[in-house]
Order: structure tokens, then C-alpha cells, then sequence
């Protein structure tokens, strides 16, 4: 029997919305998958949009994006009793081993979110991420009551001006820099070092110094950043806006391996004067056997989450491998990093 107290059925939304893959893998949908998910995505369901305004998000409410959309993925709607169903079938069968929860910035959504964790926990001893909005400290202890292990509040802009430029005050957006830190410090609180996550877009104009730098900071506070490539989404205000160059793109992905894992700081690295990062700060044979784990290039996130083919079409570039990666792969990879094969 689960220890988690019964839900509040009025709070319970009777709709949710679940990433197409995720779908497929519990068996609402129909379909073959070029690689599975290992985590079930849910996202809450509202009629209308976000009411947060990012700049490159479909759910944005100045979006002219369809409602289904979050990053290049659909998510289609289901009722949340079979869903929920289907998450205990899976789980039991093994072929999920996390569910990860996007919340839309909406009234009520916390009591939402709340309910729904708990119902999801009343039907499976899995472990629950939610990725939300910078919620108030009562709000994150509601969650964590609830039985949700991990948090996530993302950053996304890789400094202060372009998240102004993104997600704040340049796109009437309620979010400012200082307080996403303060509210990433409250989740610490609540949930615990290294139980606190946060996005991180490469490709919305930072230099690779800005980002890397910003990671090094994220892991001295003790969350974990997981790094995303922008993708353009048609009618979002960046929908003109380029894909990050995958060169660019490999080398914020191994530097970040490299501070997550403690084998280098952003400090011991070097940049040229555009900011491109032209040394890791670790001995070239070391990097060399790193970056032959593929390790480095594989989805980052929560445990067990690979989110396969969320910046990218399966016929590539492909910026997060959702699996482990072929020798063709890796030394395909040894190229975009101008090492020696």
C-alpha cells in the first residue's frame, strides 16, 4: 500500500497531456519508436496557454504555436485515469523507471500537481521529477509531501540579459534573473543538494564562456544542470532564430560532463577572445578515453531520463543520444571536436 496520502479528487485533473513517445511506450498510443523513453513525460492540462510568455516555448501565450507543442515534441491529450493506469502497467513491466511532469504556469496548478502525484504514487512506487515554474517554499514542501524526489526550476538563458531578452521583462514574462536563484536555493532547501535540477539552452546567443560558467556556479550550489539545443518552433517569436552549430554544441556538452563529474572547473578552462572554449583543463589522454565512454553526449538530466529526439529529428544532427552511442558515433563526435581519431 502506498504511504502517500490519498488525493484530492476535486484538484485531480480529469485531462493530461503525455509526450507522444511517452505514449507509445505506455501503450495510449499506437506506434514504433526509433528509440524508447525510459522516463514517462506528462505535461498539465489547461485549456489555453502558459501564462509565462518564453520567448522560445510553443505554450508561451503570445505563441501562435499549436497547444500540443513543447519544443519540437507533441503531446497529445488523454484522460489521467488511464494514463495513470497505463504508468502502473508500465512501471510493473519495467519499461518506464521515472515520471517527469512539465507544469504550465497557471492558477491552481500547484494543487494540481499536488493531486496528481499523489495519484500517481497511489498506483506505482515510482520516482516523480517535476519541472515547474519558481514556486513558493510552502508550495515545494506540498510537492515534496506528495512524493515528488526531484525539482526543476529551469534557468534556460545562460546570462542575465538574455534571460531578461527571453523569459522576463523583454517579453512581459514574470520571471527575473535574481529570484529564479533564489527560488533554485529554496528547492535546496526543501529537497536537497543534487535533488534540484535546471535547463540550460545552449544556442540563444551566450558565448560557450557564459554557459559553461554558469554551469560550474549551478553545480557549486548543488543542482544539476541538464543541457538543452534551442530548436526553433514555428510560431514562437524565436522561430527564426538558428539551431546552436553541433561543434559548439559537443564542446559545452563535454565541458559540462567534465564540472559535473569534478573533473575540471570552468575556472581551469580556456576561452578565446569570442569566448569559445579552446581548452578543457584536463590532460589530452584523459579527455580522449572521456569522450570514448560517449558518456558526455547522452541526454542530461534526471536519472533515467534519455527524452530521445526532444531538440532534434531522429535523422539528425543528433545534439542528446537517448542511448549509447556506436564507435561510428563516437568518432563521428572525435571529428565535430577537431580531435584525432
Amino acid at each position: 500500500m502506498s504511504t502517500h496520502p490519498s488525493h484530492n479528487e476535486a484538484d485531480l485533473p480529469q485531462q493530461i497531456r503525455v509526450s507522444i513517445g511517452s505514449a507509445i511506450i505506455l501503450g495510449l498510443l499506437k506506434g514504433k519508436l526509433t528509440a524508447e523513453p525510459t522516463t514517462a513525460y506528462l505535461m498539465t492540462y489547461v485549456t489555453g496557454k502558459c501564462t509565462a510568455n518564453c520567448a522560445f516555448c510553443p505554450q508561451a501565450r503570445g505563441s501562435r504555436s499549436k497547444d500540443e507543442m513543447l519544443s519540437r515534441v507533441s503531446w497529445p491529450i488523454f484522460l489521467t485515469k488511464d494514463t495513470l493506469k497505463a504508468i502502473k502497467i508500465a512501471y510493473a513491466q519495467r519499461r518506464i523507471k521515472r515520471v517527469c511532469i512539465q507544469a504550465l504556469n497557471y492558477p491552481n496548478v500547484t494543487a494540481q500537481l499536488v493531486s496528481l502525484v499523489k495519484a500517481v504514487k497511489q498506483h506505482a512506487a515510482i520516482p516523480i521529477s517535476v519541472s515547474c515554474q519558481p514556486l513558493s517554499r510552502e508550495d515545494l514542501l506540498r510537492l515534496a509531501e506528495a512524493g515528488v524526489n526531484r525539482i526543476g526550476i529551469a534557468l534556460d538563458a545562460a546570462n542575465e540579459k538574455l534571460f531578461d531578452e527571453t523569459k522576463g521583462a523583454g517579453v512581459s514574462g514574470p520571471y527575473t534573473w535574481e529570484s529564479q536563484f533564489r527560488k533554485l536555493n529554496e528547492a535546496l532547501e526543501v529537497f536537497g543538494r543534487g535533488n534540484v535540477s535546471t535547463h540550460l539552452i545552449v544556442g540563444l546567443g551566450e558565448t560557450e564562456n557564459d554557459i559553461i560558467s554558469l554551469i560550474q556556479r549551478c553545480v557549486e550550489m548543488g543542482v544539476l544542470p541538464a543541457l538543452f539545443a534551442f530548436t526553433p518552433v514555428r510560431g514562437t517569436r524565436l522561430e527564426k532564430h538558428p539551431q546552436p552549430l553541433i561543434e559548439s554544441y559537443r564542446r559545452v556538452q563535454l565541458a559540462r560532463y567534465l564540472i559535473v563529474t569534478g573533473k575540471a572547473r570552468s575556472e581551469d578552462m580556456d576561452f578565446d577572445g569570442a569566448g569559445c572554449l579552446t581548452d578543457y583543463g584536463v590532460e589530452p589522454n584523459i579527455l580522449t578515453n572521456i569522450i570514448e565512454t560517449g558518456e558526455p553526449f547522452l541526454t542530461s538530466g534526471c536519472p533515467d531520463c534519455n527524452r530521445p529526439f526532444y531538440n532534434e529529428k531522429p535523422s539528425g544532427p543528433i545534439y542528446n543520444y537517448p542511448t549509447a552511442l556506436s564507435t561510428s558515433e563516437i568518432e563521428k563526435i572525435k571529428r565535430q571536436l577537431r580531435l584525432k581519431t
